[in-house]
């Protein structure tokens, strides 16, 4: 049985454990988000697939011949889960797998922002010792867009540090939120948010040249969650005035990226790396195969 792997890079270890379960393992030949018609070709033959980020639409899912999809990583919004329901393939993901290495590496460029440690760094690299006082985390007020698991292991993580955190998750009852923590709705929370970090499902826009607007001067904001979550063109537009002081982004709409952020020397930029940690990225590849084994015993 002939099993797809879409994601970029993966792991030795885990195409073994899918090996000596009798599966044959693609590849994907690309080394990055493959498209439309590269997911079609590859897809021929092809009972299960380990997959990204790209998109499994009913178009996509009819012409196949997939019994499961095992997404490596937590989101599927970019599967139709109504349409596999109809014709009988069986999805999971990996929802515990990024968590602690996407919720770290958000605290580490969220410091590295607020800090300039990037700006300092290349200062140094020049030969300049040039002093830049940054902000503290603690008593910042951080909004956090979207409180799931890896939205929540953030907020814990501030929380300790001693920021007022924010909580906007329009699926989230106030029962869900922890007591020292505030629910708020997306245009208050922007309002006085020092720091917007953005850790939602889905792939609708949330921030746009409204929201942009309504911001305080200064602002930090990060997004290690889907790149159409910003508007990118609204975005240097407050770069260039200010009102976004530093920004860090991990995914983008189109990946690779080579787009105009490029050009910023206060934005932070990753390439879609939140759950690359030796350890987070083991588990989440083992979940993942492990999940496709066992969704293929059913059929």
């Amino acid at each position: 049985m002939n099993v797809l792997i879409t994601t970029s890079s993966f792991g030795d270890e885990a195409i073994q454990v899918l090996q000596d379960s009798g599966f044959e393992v693609i590849k994907n030949p690309y080394k990055r988000k493959i498209t439309q018609s590269e997911l079609k070709s590859l897809l021929e033959g092809v009972v299960g697939v380990i997959a990204g980020l790209e998109k499994y639409d009913y178009d996509i899912l009819s012409k196949s011949k997939l019994k499961v999809i095992s997404r490596c990583g937590s989101g599927i919004s970019n599967i139709d889960l109504n349409g596999a329901k109809e014709l009988n393939i069986s999805v999971y993901n990996t929802p515990d797998g990024p968590t602690q290495s996407v919720a770290e590496l958000t605290i580490g460029c969220l410091l590295t922002l607020i800090r300039d440690v990037s700006n300092t760094n290349n200062l140094m690299h020049r030969g300049k010792w040039q002093k830049v006082t940054g902000h503290q985390l603690k008593d910042l007020k951080v909004l956090l867009i979207g409180f799931g698991r890896i939205g929540r292991r953030v907020g814990k993580i501030l929380d300790a540090i001693g920021a007022e955190i924010l909580v906007y998750d329009p699926f989230l009852s106030e029962d869900k939120i922890p007591e020292n923590f505030t629910k708020i709705d997306l245009n208050n929370g922007i309002k006085i948010a020092d720091v917007i970090t953005l850790h939602s499902s889905g792939e609708d826009p949330i921030i746009g040249g409204k929201e942009f607007r309504l911001m305080k001067q200064g602002v930090f904001i990060l997004n290690v969650a889907r790149g159409g979550l910003i508007n990118e063109k609204e975005l240097e537009k407050a770069l260039n005035s200010g009102k976004v002081k530093g920004a860090w982004i991990d995914t983008f709409k189109e990946e690779p990226y080579a787009g105009s952020l490029t050009k910023y020397d206060q934005v932070l930029l990753t390439p879609h790396i939140g759950s690359y940690s030796i350890e987070g990225r083991k588990k989440m590849e083992l979940d993942a195969v492990n999940n496709l084994i066992q969704g293929m015993k059913i059929y």
